[in-house]
């Protein structure tokens, strides 16, 4: 796959945030009140597991995986770790299964275009992500999934 490098990143980035939380929505509508997890399924693919991290007024930080096999050490993956910002109407990735916080990778706030580029391939990613999910049209329950989630 070649590489995108868009002109404005930081414009670009604030466009991809957007997008990711308008399909995290239309994945996961009742996304805003969940009680702590739900499952997406869809015929013939894993598990789409949804978990909240952590809740607030305005934001909530989750987590979303795909569940391989039913097994209690299964691979989880992408497993990425999402903030939703929801007075703001965006959804930033904090990290993904193969890549730590950017906080633990960039301490130096002066790198910037590297701090840039590290979220715009976070973000492009969970972009694509949310569009095959949305494609495959998983389907999410109401029901707590806490006894499945490890």
């Amino acid at each position: 796959m070649s590489r995108i490098h868009p002109q404005n990143k930081a414009a670009c980035l604030e466009t991809i945030c957007a997008s990711n939380y308008r399909k995290l929505l239309n994945l996961i509508p009742n996304i805003r009140n969940l009680a702590q997890s739900t499952i997406g399924k869809a015929s013939q693919k894993p598990d789409l597991q949804l978990e909240v991290l952590e809740r607030s007024a305005h934001t909530l930080t989750v987590k979303l995986s795909h569940r391989f096999n039913q097994l209690p050490n299964d691979l989880w993956m992408p497993d990425v770790t999402v903030r939703v910002y929801l007075d703001a109407e965006l959804a930033e990735v904090l990290r993904d299964h193969a890549r730590s916080d950017v906080s633990r990778v960039y301490k130096d706030p002066g790198k910037t275009s590297e701090i840039l580029n590290y979220k715009w391939q976070l973000n492009y990613f969970l972009l694509k992500w949310l569009d095959h999910c949305l494609s495959i049209n998983y389907q999410f329950t109401d029901r707590k999934a806490t006894e499945v989630i490890a």
